[in-house]
């Protein structure tokens, strides 16, 4: 079925800047904008939980665990657009967004 994942395949929960991600070996990972270049390793260390075989969870974080990606790419969300009104002052304020990321793709789980 679809979303679920078998006991032996080994994945890692991390988080970055405030948010949680879910990696498995090989995966790509849309993260916040970083800044590192194209072919560069990113170790990420705050591991939250691995799983798989031996499911270890942090309290609040594994010790000695690490997630390691390599950058493949930046990327672009889409784009939002966003209108505030004053009423019967007759102006508004229109605006839009479009948030960046860095597409990583994971090397090595290491669960320390």
């Amino acid at each position: 079925m679809m979303g679920e994942t078998s006991s032996a395949t080994r994945y890692a929960i991390f988080e970055d800047r405030g948010k949680q991600y879910r990696a498995e070996e090989g995966a790509l990972i849309r993260v916040d904008l970083q800044d590192a270049e194209p072919g560069s390793k990113i170790v990420f260390d705050k591991v939250l939980l691995v799983g798989g075989e031996g499911t270890k969870v942090g309290t609040p974080a594994v010790e000695g665990a690490s997630v390691v990606a390599v950058v493949e790419a930046e990327d672009k969300g889409p784009k939002l657009h966003g209108v505030k009104r004053r009423g019967h002052s007759r102006s508004r304020t229109r605006w839009g967004h479009r948030q960046k990321y860095t597409v990583v793709r994971v090397a090595k789980i290491l669960e320390g």
